[in-house]
Formats: C-alpha cells, sequence, structure tokens
C-alpha cells in the first residue's frame, strides 16, 4: 500500500507560494501594459491629447504673435518675454488634455468592475494592492511620454510662427524647459489621481463625474464663494487644479509647495483606494 507525503506541496502549488501573489511585480507591469492598450478608449483618449495640444498650440501661437509686445488691456508696449510666450503656446492644449486624462484615468479600472475582469485581476493577485500599484506606475509613465510628445511637438509648431515675428526660443532654456516638464508632471498626476477616485467610485459614470466635478466645476465654486465669504479666499490655493497651476506658475505660493499640495490629493485619493480594494468584496 503506497503512502500520499502530506507535507511535499504540490509542483504547482510550490510555483505559486514562491511567486507570492502568482506573479512577479514585473509580470504585473506588463499585465497593466497590456489592459490599458487593450481599451480603444486609451488610442482615443491619448490621440486627443496630441492632437488638442498640437491644434491649441499653432492657434496660440497665431494670437500671440499678433499681440506680443504690446499690454492687452491697455495696447501699450510692452518688453517681450520669449520663454512665456512658447512655453503659453506649448502647454495651452494640456489644460484640454487633463480633462481627457482624468477620464480616462477613471476607465483604466472602473472598466475592469464593469466588465467583471477586476476578479480575475484579484485572483492573480491576492494581496490586492500590487496589481493597484502596477496600474498606478503604468498609466503614470504612458501619461508622462504622450505629455512630452504634446508639448514639444507643441512647442515645434508654434516655431515657424513666432519666429516671423521674431520670437525665439530654445527647448532647452531653463526659463522653457522647466515650466513644460512642470505641465507635463501634473498631467501624469491627474490621471494616477483619477484612477483613486475611479477605484472608490468603481462606477465609469460616477467616477468621471466626480473627477471632473475637482478638475474643473470646484475651482469656479469655491471661486464664488470667496466673493461672498472672506475666509473662503484662503482656501483656494489648496485647490487641485490650483496647486497643479501653482506648480508652474508660482503666484501665492512656491513651486514646491504647490507639488506638496498637489501630492496630498493623489496620496488621498490612491490611500482611500488601497484601503477600500482591501476591504471591499471585488
Amino acid at each position: 500500500m503506497s503512502t500520499i507525503n502530506l507535507t511535499q506541496p504540490s509542483a504547482a502549488r510550490a510555483t505559486f507560494m514562491s511567486a507570492g501573489s502568482g506573479l512577479s511585480f514585473t509580470g504585473l507591469l506588463k499585465s497593466e501594459s497590456i489592459k490599458l492598450w487593450s481599451l480603444r478608449s486609451t488610442y482615443w483618449t491619448y490621440s486627443l491629447v496630441v492632437v488638442a495640444a498640437l491644434g491649441i498650440g499653432v492657434l496660440m501661437s497665431f494670437a500671440l504673435s499678433a499681440t506680443a509686445g504690446f499690454d492687452p488691456a491697455t495696447g501699450a508696449p510692452m518688453p517681450i518675454d520669449n520663454a512665456q510666450i512658447f512655453v503659453i503656446a506649448s502647454t495651452s492644449g494640456l489644460v484640454l488634455g487633463q480633462l481627457i486624462v482624468a477620464v480616462l484615468g477613471v476607465l483604466s479600472i472602473s472598466g475592469e468592475y464593469s466588465s467583471g475582469m477586476i476578479k480575475s485581476t484579484l485572483t492573480a493577485v491576492p494581496n490586492r494592492l500590487p496589481a493597484l500599484w502596477a496600474k498606478v506606475i503604468v498609466l503614470f509613465a504612458f501619461t508622462v511620454l504622450i505629455g512630452l510628445v504634446s508639448v514639444v511637438g507643441s512647442f515645434l509648431v508654434a516655431v515657424p510662427r513666432l519666429a516671423v515675428e521674431d520670437i525665439t526660443a530654445s527647448l532647452f532654456d531653463v526659463d522653457v524647459l522647466l515650466p513644460l516638464l512642470g505641465n507635463v508632471l501634473f498631467l501624469a498626476l491627474i490621471a494616477v489621481f483619477a484612477v483613486g477616485i475611479g477605484a472608490i467610485v468603481r462606477s465609469s459614470a460616477g467616477g468621471i463625474a466626480t473627477v471632473l466635478g475637482i478638475v474643473l466645476l470646484l475651482p469656479t465654486v469655491v471661486g464664488l464663494f470667496s466673493l461672498a465669504v472672506e475666509w473662503v479666499n484662503d482656501i483656494v490655493p489648496y485647490l487641485f487644479t490650483v496647486a497643479g497651476s501653482e506648480m508652474v506658475y508660482p503666484n501665492t505660493m512656491e513651486s514646491w509647495q504647490a507639488f506638496l499640495v498637489v501630492m496630498a490629493w493623489v496620496v488621498v485619493s490612491l490611500g482611500a483606494a488601497a484601503l477600500l480594494l482591501k476591504r471591499r468584496d471585488a
């Protein structure tokens, strides 16, 4: 009569146990990349970001070249800040891009809940949180890449038109490069923030409404209240999009302080998402 050694796990069980979650983190990153690019919305949203940036960059270069050197309020001559003109032309399209990547950030995770794919994901990653961090890293990296393509492309399309008016600047000028990178960083952080909101709400419609409300409507509403209640005005610099603007164009606070405010919003979003992901059923 043969005996079975119960102390020796099967090969499959040993492999699973050695991998911890069943997938290495590198495997999770590859998996999340595949899932992101398997969505048609990814191609559409990222394409719209680039097209909007280039199109608005061209329009802004024409508008700025026509008004450069004159005060728009009085029409009086004033010195030209070439670097600032190029930054405005190169980044104006990212205002629309911010809304687009916010939608993509929500869809990247809410789509898994609506399709039921989240159950497969959490089965493969019982610890759950590595799957969330992998999704965040992948979306952040691809959004940074698209953001760089957008601002560099917008800079290049603005060069010929602005050169006609003798307005020139180097892409690698510190006064040009740093604001461009700051705008790209904030674009990617909006996408990451939206992932957290999508994981919290677990609904595409609800997540998109929440993110766009915070990004688009909240500054307007708080600004209106600040006209009636003076102390509300002190809150405005700490709003997500206002702090993002302050990162690039410091006004009421230093750039590093604005960056910390933006990161606080992102950390709260992802922290709440991580907590609920661990506690709630798929």
